[in-house]
């Protein structure tokens, strides 16, 4: 049994018994969110996605381990000025990994490209964070056609990939034992709770334990999920973004920088070096306190500049 120290990524917690939960006290599932799921298959991607409100379309992508749920209090309440489109990446929530699916963050790219164009979305407002931050800044390079506006939350920058913190996790992958991993942290949720989402959270309990099953499930619910998660995870290195790197420095669209203070991730240094790399950046606004995945624990602190820099941009 492999053990490592619970600041990281995840530790393998002790087998139990599995833990039956209603998926109707998540707020999430409550809300009816999933009644606005979408399905769509693109060359290289079976995608869900979550499409709610009317207006210019604004794409929001996840990262690594979490899904479109990640955004449900964000798109709600901008709906009413934006058709919200948050996207299931592959492997990840409702969005099945074909047998050959490429897992990587520029693959993803691609696919981001192929559902703009599968959908005729034209151009976009991207919002990312996390490892969706790095996927969306090389398809923002790539295809800066598709881009209206840019906005980005906590994520990978320059070569901050994997970042330190999540280092042991990416060796633990290169070694094959995330598959291993996989069956005691679905047998116990809280536990797996605090092994893997402790350090993205200011408030792990934040996250219903129907909320953790929703998010692994996809990703290691099964030896063939957790073997294309364990691949995904084992390819995180800086190549990608930095192949893109000129093409990001002239990226000229409105971009937004909203980060919070307190990731263990990703310092709030790398903001400031988006700010200055992406032309089009002119603002970072600092969420005091806030840990990586504060988009979903404070949605309302990304609901705010959205709305202002949208109305400017």
């Amino acid at each position: 049994m492999i053990q490592t120290d619970s600041r990281y990524w995840f530790v393998i917690v002790p087998a139990a018994p599995r833990i039956h939960h209603d998926p109707e006290r998540c707020p999430v599932f409550k809300s009816g969110y999933d009644d606005h799921r979408h399905r769509i298959s693109t060359p290289s991607a079976d995608l869900s996605y979550v499409e709610i409100g009317a207006g210019p379309p604004a794409l929001f992508v996840h990262g690594v381990g979490t899904s479109a749920y990640l955004w449900a209090d964000v798109v709600t309440a901008l709906a009413d000025t934006r058709r919200c489109i948050a996207v299931d990446l592959p492997v990840h929530g409702q969005s099945p990994a074909r047998p050959d699916q490429q897992m990587s963050v520029g693959s993803f790219a691609d696919v981001l490209a192929e559902f703009c164009e599968t959908l005729e979305l034209g151009k976009v407002d991207l919002v990312a964070n996390d490892t969706g931050g790095a996927v969306a800044q090389v398809f923002a390079a790539r295809h800066p056609e598709h881009i209206r506006s840019f906005t980005l939350t906590n994520c990978d920058a320059h070569d901050n990939v994997p970042p330190e913190a999540f280092l042991p996790t990416v060796e633990l992958a290169r070694a094959g034992q995330i598959v291993a991993a996989a069956p005691d942290l679905i047998a116990d949720l809280p536990a797996a709770r605090q092994a893997v989402f402790a350090m993205g959270f200011e408030n792990p309990e934040y996250l219903s334990i129907e909320m953790v099953q929703a998010y692994l499930e996809p990703v290691l619910g099964t030896p063939e999920r957790a073997e294309k998660f364990q691949a995904l995870i084992a390819s995180f290195e800086p190549n990608d973004l930095l192949s893109v790197e000129p093409a990001l420095q002239r990226l000229d669209a409105p971009t937004l920088i909203v980060w919070g203070t307190a990731d263990e991730f990703f310092d709030l240094k790398w903001a400031y070096w988006l700010r200055d790399t992406i032309p089009g950046a002119h603002d970072v606004v600092e969420v005091a306190g806030a840990k990586l995945f504060w988009p979903q624990e404070r949605p309302q602190d990304l609901v705010r500049p959205l709305r202002k820099f949208w109305a400017a941009a």
